[in-house]
C-alpha cells in the first residue's frame, strides 16, 4: 500500500514537472508547423507592447474628460476666523457655503454665518443663532452660453474621439513594421529553401560527372565545372541561411504572448499560399476601397476633431466681447425662521465690467478664426494627398501583378528549356556548362519572382498602411 501511494506522488510530480515545462516552452518558444500571415498579425494586434500602448491614448483622453468634468462638482467651503487676547475674545467669525456649479453659467449656493465677540465689523454682525442663506447667482454676459469649465468638458469628449484616431495611426505604424517583418522572414525562407533544393540538384549532377569520368565518357574538366557549381551553391546556402537567421529575430520583435515575447520554432514555416489571403486579411482588394470617400479615415478625423476643438475656443474668444454681468439673489434667515420665507431679507449683487476698445478680445477672436481657416486648409490638402497616395499605390500593386503574371510565365519557360537540357546532356548531346547556364538562369528568375511576389506583398501593406484601418 504505501509502495502504491509513493508510486502515485511519483507520477504527480512528473506530470506537474511536464506541464511546467510544456508552459515554459509554451511562453519561449513558438513552436507550430506553419505560422499564417492573418494569425500572426492577430497576434501583434493583441499582445505587443506598443499596440497596447496605443490604446493608451483613449485612456487618457478620459482622465483628462474627467479632470475637465470636475470643474462641475459641488463644493463645500469654511472660512473660520477667531482672535482672543488677554481674556477678550475680539472676534468669533464662521463663513460656510455649499456650491452647486451648473451648465449654463448658473450656480447654486447655500451658506451659513456666525459671528461673535467684542470686535468685529458691523456688516458680519448675525443673530445669536447664526444666518442662513440660500440664492443663485446667474451670469447674463460672459459665461451664459460658454465658460471655461463648459469649453473644457466639451473638448475633454472631442479628445475621446481624437484618441481614438490617434491611436489608429499609432497603432498601423507597428502593423506595418510588422507586416514588412513577415515578408522579409517568408522572403527570406523562400530564398533559402531554393539555395538547398539546387545545391541537392548540382551535388547529385557533380556525382554524376564524376562516374561519367571514371567510365571515360565524358571529360576531367567538367568536374571542375560541377564542382565550381556545387561550391557556388554552397556559397549561397550559407547566406541564405544566414539572412533567414536574422530575418527571424527581427520577426521575433513582433511576437508577443500575453506578455512573453515568443521566439520561432526551426520547424515553423510561413504561409505558403500567402498570395491567396493577402487582400482579404488587409482589405486592400480594390473592390474593398473608396477613395472618394476619406471620411472615416483616422487622419482625417483627427484634423476634424481638431477643428471641432479650434470652433469650441473661437466660442469662448466670441463670448469674451460679452461684457461681464453676473447677478446675485441669496435669500436669508435665521435658521429657525427658515419655514417662512420674507421676501425682505435677502442680499443681492450686481458685478457688471467691460473694456472699452476690446482690443484683446476682439485680437483673440481674430487669430482664432485664422487658426481654423488655417486647419481647413490642411484638411483639403490631406485629402487630395491621401486620394493621391491610394491611387498610386493601386496603380503599383496592379503593376506588380502584371509583372508577376510574366516572371510566373518566364520560370516556366526557363524549366522548359532546363528540361530539355538535361534531355539533350543524357543523350551526350549538351555539356555541363550548357546544363548550368540553364539552371543558373532558371534559379535567378525563381530569385526575381520572390523578390516581385515580396514586393507585391509590401505594396499592399503600404495602402493598409495609408488607409489606416487596423481593427
Amino acid at each position: 500500500m504505501e509502495k502504491t501511494k509513493n508510486k502515485f506522488k511519483t507520477i504527480v510530480r512528473l506530470f506537474s514537472l511536464l506541464f511546467l515545462f510544456g508552459f515554459t516552452a509554451y511562453g519561449q518558444d513558438f513552436n507550430k508547423e506553419e505560422l499564417s500571415y492573418s494569425e500572426y498579425l492577430g497576434y501583434v494586434k493583441k499582445y505587443h507592447p506598443l499596440v497596447k500602448q496605443a490604446n493608451l491614448e483613449i485612456s487618457n483622453a478620459q482622465a483628462a474628460l474627467m479632470l475637465a468634468r470636475g470643474g462641475f462638482d459641488p463644493k463645500i467651503e469654511v472660512d473660520y476666523n477667531k482672535k482672543e487676547f488677554k481674556g477678550t475674545e475680539y472676534y468669533s467669525i464662521l463663513n460656510s457655503s455649499f456650491k452647486i456649479p451648473t451648465w449654463y453659467g448658473i450656480e447654486i449656493k447655500a451658506g451659513f454665518d456666525d459671528t461673535d465677540g467684542q470686535y468685529y465689523n458691523p456688516q458680519n454682525r448675525t443673530p445669536d443663532n447664526g444666518l442662513t442663506s440660500l440664492g443663485v447667482s446667474v451670469a447674463l454676459g460672459q459665461g451664459m452660453f460658454i465658460n471655461q469649465r463648459m469649453a473644457d468638458v466639451r473638448e475633454g469628449k472631442l479628445q475621446l474621439k481624437l484618441s481614438d484616431a490617434q491611436r489608429k495611426l499609432r497603432a498601423i505604424e507597428v502593423l506595418y513594421k510588422a507586416s514588412e517583418a513577415y515578408f522579409e522572414w517568408r522572403k527570406s525562407y523562400n530564398e533559402a529553401e531554393l539555395y538547398k533544393r539546387y545545391l541537392g540538384f548540382a551535388s547529385t549532377r557533380f556525382a554524376g560527372v564524376k562516374k561519367l569520368i571514371e567510365l571515360g565518357d565524358s571529360p576531367a574538366i567538367d568536374s571542375v565545372e560541377a564542382g565550381i557549381t556545387v561550391r557556388n551553391r554552397e556559397l549561397n546556402v550559407e547566406n541564405g541561411n544566414l539572412k533567414l537567421a536574422k530575418a527571424k529575430l527581427y520577426l521575433s520583435n513582433y511576437l508577443w504572448l500575453e506578455n512573453v515575447p515568443v521566439e520561432l520554432g526551426d520547424m515553423v514555416k510561413p504561409e505558403e499560399n500567402l498570395i491567396l489571403t493577402l487582400e482579404e486579411t488587409l482589405k486592400t482588394d480594390a473592390m474593398m476601397v473608396n477613395v472618394e470617400t476619406l471620411d472615416s479615415h483616422p487622419k482625417i478625423q483627427a484634423l476634424e476633431t481638431k477643428m471641432s476643438m479650434l470652433e469650441v475656443n473661437r466660442q469662448l474668444k466670441a463670448n469674451s466681447l460679452l461684457p461681464k454681468l453676473n447677478v446675485g439673489y441669496n435669500y436669508i434667515s435665521e435658521p429657525s425662521y427658515f419655514d417662512s420665507f420674507n421676501a425682505d431679507d435677502y442680499k443681492f449683487n450686481i458685478d457688471f465690467s467691460i473694456p472699452i476698445f476690446l482690443r484683446k478680445e476682439r485680437g483673440s477672436l481674430k487669430m482664432a478664426k485664422l487658426k481654423i481657416q488655417d486647419l481647413k486648409f490642411d484638411i483639403e490638402q490631406q485629402r487630395l494627398e491621401l486620394k493621391n497616395k491610394i491611387k498610386a499605390q493601386q496603380t503599383e500593386i496592379a503593376s506588380l501583378k502584371r509583372q508577376k503574371n510574366v516572371i510566373d510565365n518566364l520560370v516556366k519557360d526557363y524549366v522548359t528549356m532546363l528540361n530539355s537540357e538535361e534531355k539533350l546532356f543524357s543523350f551526350g548531346e549538351s555539356s555541363i556548362f550548357l546544363l548550368n547556364s540553364r539552371e543558373n538562369n532558371l534559379v535567378s528568375a525563381k530569385l526575381s519572382q520572390i523578390s516581385i511576389e515580396n514586393q507585391f506583398y509590401i505594396s499592399n501593406a503600404e495602402l493598409y498602411k495609408i488607409l489606416a484601418n487596423p481593427d
